[in-house]
């Protein structure tokens, strides 16, 4: 019984603590027709092209005229960190940084300036293929983790940005 008494009282607090569904709306929503009205500059690379292809794909452009450009600068490094007793590098730690500007076509200005960033370690072993395919599959991964970062901020923006006549 108290156990219902006190999931009873749980639900009925919730709503006054302000959470609420950033998507709401689904896809007619206010954050995603924003998202989807937002082009992605062209970024340098082959990280950046990797970052490129993520974001478009979670941005999901619809055809219509874009009213913003995500401009992106990404820094990409490959650390050794383990070393062995005939001094090879046993471990590595990629970092993958991206620098982002959230840029408002119709007045040139920038309403968002943020950074995301993660980072894998990588075995380093005796097969040199090996040792290159794990460092491009961090990549990868990374490229897909700091896309979702900043698309998760600029959906944030687009929750509390005035709404923008197209």
């Amino acid at each position: 019984m108290r156990a219902r008494a006190a999931a009873l009282l749980l639900a009925l607090a919730l709503p006054g603590c302000g959470l609420h569904p950033l998507y709401s709306g689904g896809s007619s929503g206010a954050v995603a027709t924003m998202l989807t009205r937002v082009e992605v500059a062209p970024i340098a690379g082959k990280s950046g092209w990797l970052m490129s292809n993520a974001l478009r794909d979670k941005l999901a452009a619809n055809g219509e005229a874009p009213l913003y450009r995500l401009e992106v600068r990404l820094d990409d490094k490959i650390i050794g960190l383990g070393v062995r007793s005939d001094d090879s590098v046993s471990r590595e730690r990629r970092t993958l940084r991206a620098r982002y500007q959230l840029v408002e076509l119709a007045k040139g200005t920038v309403v968002l300036d943020a950074t995301a960033g993660s980072d894998a370690g990588i075995d380093v072993v005796n097969s040199e293929y090996a040792t290159i395919a794990a460092e491009n599959t961090a990549l990868e991964n990374l490229s897909a983790i700091v896309a979702d970062q900043i698309v998760s901020r600029v959906a944030l923006y687009a929750e509390h940005a005035p709404a923008s006549e197209p």
